[in-house]
């Protein structure tokens, strides 16, 4: 039943007595003070709604001013009636400033799209904002996608050769793989639907520390057909530690990751982005000694191979470099202009020249690796072998000595027999000098050798009349037709396409 007015009246009363004569709880001013401060706000609540009904938006901008300066209602709701208020008088400044104040407080991103500000929708304060929290579509989030998804593409192509190296182009696709992911979540950060998809916070930082592990191992393989211990998954150590450490933030509600997210909150950042920044130096100048070891070993890779092994090492320093100026503009919030971009740029020609190369040039994936693999099965018929390391160091100047200044290659009978019998070893021996200190068979040698001078034949001879066969005779070759496919594998180019890159 309801209560009558007479029940009512006795109840209020009694509840203001023990109010009043609750003297622990609240003194007399106390009780005062949130009286007249209910009756106040309620009041003034009241005036701003009318004054905004009667077209009196100055007044109640006035109002809603001293409602936010005494905190006497909640602040969110106080934002939103300035913004539509001073919208109302066309000052597009204030009414951004308290959208964006509101959107801050609420969370809620729909209300930067309000009807209510069309009349402002052409201010430059306005527009900033929707370029600042709505999402959109432009260059560079295209660009981001499209080389994201190539370079997923190309990581799952790198894995279905039959007769690549395996393991190598596993490490490779995984790192074009994660560069992929990381540049789609720039893509995602450059159209705004960060703040629509919170749970892509950090969504690639976990991988940070595995871009060094990734290229150093993939380097490791190629050039020395490094086998893979127990004691390499120390190198995963700092991506676990990593993921420990941002576990607690993965594991927060959407709401609070937005709220980070326009607060510009990114715990941990600043020593994320220095680690990085370490890994990439020291595993860098890892794979760079590793090069120029190699180059200094004079280790027999076939001329497109060794280009890539250059490049990839050109990239990844540049990719450096840029990173390194990329994490100070992230720990200062500064995620606009040239500099920031560069790095952007870098990684992405990073993947395209993979891509590229996985395409034009698939052999350096693939049968070349191949050989490379081969390679190990022959060396471990040497393992018992009773050649010493002077012996070996003494035979492979003399083998250098005959390719070099003999030119015995260009004998086109030439056998690995003879080779033995030149240096006065039997013919393991004289295998073995070739595996280990070239890196290829006996075959693969002499033809590297004889492809050589034959290039050297065509430049010095580009003037001449000559046939190409005259050339394949010259330097050791009994057909064309094996000359002309030897000279492809190498070049990537025919004899005669050689030629006419000279010629035009």
């Amino acid at each position: 039943m309801w209560l009558t007015q007479k029940k009512k009246l006795s109840i209020y009363v009694l509840a203001l007595f023990i109010l009043c004569t609750s003297s622990s709880l609240f003194s007399k001013n106390d009780i005062e003070g949130i009286v007249n401060k209910d009756i106040n706000s309620h009041y003034l609540l009241f005036s701003a709604k009318k004054q905004y009904e009667d077209k009196k938006f100055v007044q109640a901008i006035d109002t809603y001013q001293k409602i936010l300066e005494h905190q006497l209602v909640d602040s969110v709701y106080v934002f939103r009636e300035l913004a539509f208020s001073y919208a109302e008088i066309d000052d597009a400044d204030q009414a951004s400033l308290y959208i964006e104040k509101y959107i801050m407080s609420s969370l809620d991103l729909s209300f930067i799209g309000h009807s209510y500000f069309e009349q402002i929708s052409n201010s430059e304060s306005y527009q900033k904002l929707l370029k600042k929290y709505m999402r959109k579509v432009d260059l560079w989030s295209i660009f981001c996608f499209y080389v994201g998804f190539i370079g997923g593409f190309i990581a799952l192509v790198l894995n279905l050769g039959k007769r690549s190296n395996k393991i190598a182009n596993l490490l490779m696709s995984l790192f074009v793989l994660l560069h992929s992911f990381f540049i789609i979540h720039l893509g995602l950060y450059f159209m705004n639907y960060e703040y629509y998809l919170p749970h892509t916070l950090y969504m690639s930082t976990s991988f940070s520390f595995l871009y060094g592990p990734l290229i150093y191992f993939y380097f490791k393989r190629v050039t020395t057909n490094y086998i893979f211990k127990l004691s390499d998954l120390l190198h995963l150590v700092p991506t676990v530690l990593l993921v420990v450490l941002l576990y607690p933030i993965y594991t927060l509600s959407p709401e609070e990751k937005l709220r980070m997210m326009l607060h510009k909150e990114r715990p941990y950042m600043a020593l994320i982005s220095i680690s990085k920044l370490i890994s990439l130096l020291v595993y860098g100048v890892l794979v760079f000694k590793m090069y120029v070891s190699s180059v200094r070993r004079n280790t027999f890779f076939p001329r497109i191979v060794s280009i890539w092994q250059r490049n990839i090492v050109i990239f990844c320093s540049v990719y450096i470099i840029s990173y390194a100026i990329y994490s100070i503009l992230i720990i200062q919030y500064m995620h606009n202009g040239f500099l920031f971009y560069l790095q952007v740029v870098s990684m992405a020609l990073l993947v395209l020249y993979v891509s590229y190369t996985a395409f034009v040039q698939p052999s350096i994936f693939g049968k070349l690796k191949m050989e490379a693999d081969t390679s190990i099965h022959e060396l471990d018929k040497y393992k018992k072998s009773g050649l010493t390391q002077s012996l070996s160091l003494e035979l492979k100047e003399k083998l250098l000595y005959l390719l070099d200044t003999e030119k015995i290659y260009k004998q086109n009978d030439i056998t690995l027999q003879n080779i033995a019998e030149l240096l006065d070893t039997t013919r393991h021996n004289a295998s073995q000098i070739i595996n280990e200190h070239f890196g290829l068979n006996f075959f693969e040698l002499i033809n590297k050798y004889r492809i050589d001078e034959a290039k050297e034949l065509l430049r010095r001879e580009k003037d001449k009349n000559f046939t190409i066969i005259n050339v394949a005779y010259e330097v050791g070759f009994n057909n064309k037709v094996t000359f002309n496919k030897s000279f492809k594998k190498y070049n990537q180019i025919t004899p005669s396409e050689y030629i006419k890159s000279f010629l035009t």
